[in-house]
């Protein structure tokens, strides 16, 4: 005996993301205390970063306080974005787009970071000269333990850095592409057919990241005891969680949602509750990171002893002496 089973869906379930005036009419007023208590959190966030971007501004040298200034971005940045993403779902591949982008040239500034708070490439250089440094670290080949230890050299720093900065300039080129594809109907998150741009595009991106951490990992794994008086080990931390929950908390939702883990609750399809689920804990998270943050960066750290001090000095003489004659000739 044969059963026919109709199986209906919910429009809605397949509709795209409501647009922010039916999301404003549909909140209820647990809704309301919700948004508002997540909108206060985003902007506390971005106050407090700007607070310390002046701080930082006046009493530390460039280009640490570049480096720190965007770095200490990464949280607020991203919970501003989510909270217009959580307002405006429909625009949520363009704020999620500007997060990822911002966060991919923060990746490059931590590398940079760990070797401006040695004195820089020449004293980061001067200071490891004739020692090695092993490249067995995470994401990469943190399981290959017969990969020689490499010596220290000015070459091996451009690459480190070329390593990361790579990620910063692909990223945003691939993800402006991206938006291209998306406004022209080429690009959807559910589309995994080989024929797809996302089956091809998200997993380049993928291994650009993984490339791009391992220089970041190779420094701090071979640095951080020098570092330690820097509370280098905390921010390096709070670094990494950033790029855990923006980057792997995000797809693990997205990926529920493709699979109907999270079900529709019209006018939100699947996705765009998962993706409205996502933008909600990210301003919590940020918050949170924003202000740890805070306590590690808003301070005057004593600089690490140089080797050679007397010897450095004579050298800076020498050569504004040398630039001065050069400038008059």
């Amino acid at each position: 005996m044969e059963e026919n089973l109709n199986i209906t869906i919910d429009p809605a379930c397949l509709q795209e993301p409501p647009p922010a005036a039916e999301v404003i009419k549909d909140l209820d007023v647990f809704g309301i205390c919700l948004y508002s208590i997540l909108t206060f959190m985003s902007t506390l966030s971005l106050v407090l970063y700007l607070e310390v971007c002046v701080y930082v501004y006046r009493n530390l040298p460039y280009p640490k306080k570049t480096a720190i200034i965007w770095i200490n971005g990464a949280a607020p940045v991203i919970a501003t974005m989510a909270c217009f993403g959580m307002w405006i779902p429909r625009a949520v591949m363009f704020t999620d787009m500007t997060s990822n982008c911002y966060f991919a040239v923060v990746v490059y500034k931590v590398l940079v970071l760990m070797i401006e708070e040695q004195g820089g490439s020449d004293s980061f250089l001067k200071r490891y000269s004739g020692e090695t440094f092993r490249i067995n670290t995470g994401p990469c080949c943190c399981c290959c333990m017969c990969l020689p230890r490499v010596p220290l050299t000015r070459r091996m720093i451009f690459w480190l850095k070329l390593g990361s900065l790579q990620y910063a300039i692909l990223k945003t080129v691939l993800s402006i592409l991206c938006v291209i594809l998306w406004t022209n109907g080429y690009f959807d998150l559910s589309d995994l057919e080989i024929t797809g741009t996302a089956i091809w595009i998200n997993p380049f991106i993928g291994v650009l990241t993984i490339i791009s951490l391992w220089p970041v990992g190779i420094v701090f794994m071979n640095t951080h005891d020098e570092l330690r008086s820097l509370k280098m080990i905390p921010k390096y931390a709070m670094y990494q969680l950033v790029l855990v929950l923006s980057q792997l908390q995000t797809s693990i939702i997205n990926i529920l949602a493709l699979n109907g883990s999270i079900a529709c609750a019209p006018p939100f399809s699947s996705q765009a509750r998962a993706s409205m689920l996502s933008q909600q804990l990210m301003i919590m998270e940020m918050f949170i990171i924003t202000l740890v943050n805070r306590f590690l960066y808003r301070r005057i750290y004593a600089a690490l002893p140089l080797d050679g001090q007397g010897d450095n000095e004579d050298n800076k003489k020498m050569c504004l002496h040398d630039a001065q004659l050069e400038h008059a000739v």
